[in-house]
């Protein structure tokens, strides 16, 4: 009897381990392409009818398109942060002002180490923006903790082979290419790896589910404004869309320099004479075009990109185990209002293209546009949720997987946005919060005074003053501080936010509520204010 008992367990015990195994096996291989500066209207499925996108188009018809995604901070450090950790600014506390870097122990709960830790073999390529560790991007935490690193900290330009070595023996010189060769180096488990990449094996092996994070540098002016038109460029970056400038078109509220009667935002909130001259382009329709013809055409490379990795995944027999994530860190103003840059709190900034295509839904769940209200910040526990992976208290963002496979069809009724990268450069401190029908956005003092002893040689130079000040405006509105400036938007009637609402009685109602939602979601993203963020002062 006790001999048949024991043979019982063990057979159990086999066969927990059996189901184990098969369910470690079923764990979809992960990727996930984030692009920089590059805003919703970009795509042919979103109704641009001037760039070629048909492979980015093809992934949203094989998934689902998220056509209200928005970031929680428009700007390119902060936002990065927030894909990789599922946190708001206000919890990770990480921007270019804010004088710190994330810490080791934060790193250790984003979604690339937790993949890692569960199984996943872990490849990151392209860009990355995000400092880690006291030394901040010479701290190198970074690289090690992927098996696969095939990327460059900071701007790699248009030719990142100048600026980054690990590229230098990279066939192509352009960055989409470089970028292209390394994920298909990656994904391809029959050839050693680019000359160059770091990574811990020759190859990707063959037994273990795999997350690769691509990041781009494009269509982000950094690398637009380096483009030479080389005759070893390929023609795409040489003559595409050249022919058509007469048919580009400009934002229905541009707003040409020259033009301007009177400010958008009141001058002592939005500093603009201070704006960095890198988004003078927009000043004029001529130079805009020449930028949104450059933009088309990293646009277009980025999407022939992303049919070569299906192409990739289909030669490899990984296409039907693969889930593929594609978004962004931020859009950006193109003149709208006379505007340019980021990190202000409009759609045009906010406002993101978002993919997930899982070959593993069912064919009638493909192929969806989903007006959910969904955040950069639900990327990172989409991804542990779909591997399978606990997610760790830390992360503030939802889980996309049921509305993926069609069993869910939002998670929020509200989404939040923020601005604190509030510096020399004239950006005002911004709070947001936005609904199906209404976008509510708050501004704060912008102290001038501040940045009285900066020249143009410190311009980028963040003091002890200042960062102490962006450790107080974590937790300012919170504790009471009061907007200086507030606007209100009726989005369904007005969508390119033209007509402020914020000071008609008959709006009072809407106001007021959207100011309590605006104080709620923030309360929230803050979480525990006693606590500061989990970073390191960079020296």
């Amino acid at each position: 009897m006790r001999i048949a008992r024991n043979y019982s367990a063990l057979l159990a015990l086999l066969l927990l381990g059996v189901i184990a195994q098969i369910g470690k096996s079923e764990q979809p291989n992960l990727i996930f392409i984030l692009t920089d500066d590059q805003r919703y209207d970009t795509l042919g499925c979103t109704g641009n009818q001037f760039i070629e996108t048909p492979n980015l188009d093809q992934l949203a018809a094989d998934g689902i398109l998220f056509a209200n995604a928005s970031v929680t901070s428009a700007i390119c450090t902060p936002s990065r942060a927030c894909y990789f950790l599922g946190q708001y600014e206000r919890k990770h506390g990480v921007n270019f002002n804010s004088g710190t870097a994330m810490s080791p122990t934060a790193w250790a709960k984003s979604y690339p180490v937790l993949l890692r830790e569960a199984g996943y073999y872990t490849g990151y390529v392209g860009k990355n923006h995000v400092p880690i560790g006291p030394k901040g991007y010479g701290s190198k935490v970074m690289e090690p903790s992927f098996d696969f690193w095939y990327a460059g900290h900071g701007h790699l330009t248009f030719y990142p082979k100048g600026p980054h070595a690990i590229f230098k023996h990279a066939k192509a010189d352009t960055q989409i290419e470089v970028v292209a060769e390394g994920a298909a180096s990656f994904l391809n488990a029959e050839e050693d790896y680019v000359e160059g990449a770091a990574a811990f094996l020759d190859r990707r092996p063959k037994d273990k589910p795999f997350c690769l994070s691509i990041a781009l540098n494009l269509p982000h002016a950094a690398g637009t404004r380096t483009m030479k038109m080389l005759p070893s460029d390929p023609e795409l970056y040489r003559t595409k869309y050249r022919d058509k400038l007469d048919q580009i078109s400009l934002p229905k509220t541009y707003v040409a320099k020259e033009q301007i009667a009177s400010p958008r935002l009141p001058a002592d909130v939005l500093h603009a004479q201070y704006r960095q001259s890198s988004y003078d382009y927009v000043d004029t329709p001529e130079s805009l075009k020449e930028q949104l013809i450059r933009k088309a055409q990293t646009i277009t490379g980025i999407d022939r990109m992303v049919g070569e990795i299906r192409e990739t995944l289909a030669a490899q027999g990984l296409d039907q185990n693969t889930v593929i994530l594609f978004s962004s860190d931020h859009g950006i103003m193109q003149g709208e209002f006379g505007l340019g840059g980021k990190a202000l709190n409009y759609e045009a900034c906010l406002r993101i293209p978002m993919i997930i295509m899982d070959p593993r839904v069912d064919r009638q769940n493909q192929g969806r546009r989903s007006m959910a209200l969904v955040e950069s910040v639900d990327i990172a526990p989409t991804m542990l949720d779909l591997a399978g992976v606990d997610r760790p208290d830390s992360m503030q963002g939802c889980s996309l997987k049921e509305m993926i496979a069609g069993r869910s069809e939002s998670v929020r009724d509200s989404s939040f946005a923020e601005n604190l990268w509030s510096t020399y450069f004239g950006n005002p401190r911004i709070e947001s919060v936005r609904t199906a029908e209404w976008k509510y956005i708050r501004y704060f003092k912008n102290d001038r005074e501040l940045f009285a002893d900066v020249t143009g040689k410190t311009q980028y130079r963040v003091t002890p003053v200042h960062a102490k000040s962006y450790a107080d405006w974590l937790t300012s509105s919170i504790e009471g501080e009061l907007p200086v400036y507030e606007e209100l938007f009726h989005l369904p009637s007005d969508p390119s936010e033209s007509v402020n609402l914020a000071q008609r009685t008959a709006y009072s109602n809407a106001l007021e509520q959207m100011r309590a939602e605006c104080q709620r979601l923030v309360t929230f993203a803050k979480g525990d204010r006693s606590r500061p963020p989990e970073t390191v002062p960079l020296r």
